[in-house]
């Protein structure tokens, strides 16, 4: 019998399992399973002999686990990483096309390969720092900062919450005065006025925006998803669209590339769900790491 060990946030998703609800789901499916809270000291300290790991959460603590996994993956050996998605974008398991409901995705793990997932490294910032989904500038830390100021409504539903969270963005847009960046890709220069630099690894990021569909997290290529000076009211035809349910064909202007040095001319950038504040505009230089992370998915084939 495999062995797995659950990482829950209980806090996550609108409508969470409990701890007992979701161990006896895994028991009934075949699987020994041990637990920790994520909310609790010592989470990070599960045993070498499980076989994988469950997160049951959303990108936030998929992120706070990958960190863990990639402090001791040196010494340690690396666990494969089974999702249960709670939270309210969940744009990794999005882009690894896990979807469903917990009863319906536990089973799976039994036929389940391992996918490799790339992780973002950036160096020029004062600490050391990487990410899984997208690392930026522009529009996006300043929806981070408005978001944050706002008081969150838990009887919200997820729809309802990336809506709003859309038509916050949308506002931020109409205001949002493009800046130069200094962007270097693979060594062919970009250099342009942008309200929008993106290094994307995941398909889409923030209130489930799919600003690069064609994204393979396990290429060892970033997706450089940006949006020019002229592009400005072009992405806020796009947003209101989106967010009244009309379909649009707005492409984003991207660019592949495996090394991006960029010099944007503001203070505010983000790494997945975290904004970074910095006392005055730094080269950040942003090298993908291939296939440091293994995820559980599904096979195609079957």
């Amino acid at each position: 019998m495999k062995r797995a060990h659950l990482l829950h946030n209980p806090g996550a998703g609108e409508k969470d399992f409990s701890k007992n609800e979701l161990m006896e789901l895994i028991g009934k499916a075949g699987f020994d399973c041990t637990y920790s809270s994520v909310k609790k000291e010592n989470w990070d300290k599960f045993e070498d002999e499980i076989d994988f790991i469950v997160i049951a959460g959303g990108d936030g603590t998929v992120r706070r686990t990958a960190k863990a996994l990639l402090k001791r993956k040196v010494l340690d050996k690396q666990f494969p990483l089974a999702l249960l998605p709670h939270g309210t974008a969940n744009n990794v398991a999005g882009t690894l096309n896990i979807s469903g409901t917990v009863d319906e995705i536990i089973p799976t793990w039994h036929k389940s390969i391992i996918k490799k997932f790339d992780v973002g490294k950036i160096g020029g910032l004062p600490d050391n720092m990487f990410f899984l989904e997208a690392f930026g500038f522009g529009i996006f830390p300043k929806l981070m900062k408005v978001m944050d100021k706002m008081e969150e409504d838990e009887q919200e539903s997820r729809e309802d919450k990336i809506k709003m969270a859309r038509a916050v963005l949308y506002d931020v847009v109409l205001s949002y005065r493009p800046r130069t960046c200094k962007i270097i890709a693979d060594g062919e220069d970009h250099t342009g006025k942008y309200i929008m630099v993106e290094i994307m690894n995941t398909r889409s990021m923030g209130p489930n925006l799919e600003l690069s569909p064609q994204s393979d997290p396990g290429d060892g290529e970033f997706e450089v998803v940006l949006i020019p000076e002229n592009h400005h009211k072009k992405f806020e035809e796009y947003l209101l669209n989106l967010i009244n349910g009309k379909e649009d064909h707005y492409s984003f202007t991207t660019l592949k590339a495996k090394n991006v040095q960029v010099f944007w001319d503001g203070k505010d950038l983000h790494a997945d769900d975290q904004t970074i504040k910095i006392d005055k505009p730094v080269e950040v230089n942003i090298q993908v790491r291939p296939g440091l992370l293994e995820f559980l998915v599904s096979d195609p084939e079957n």
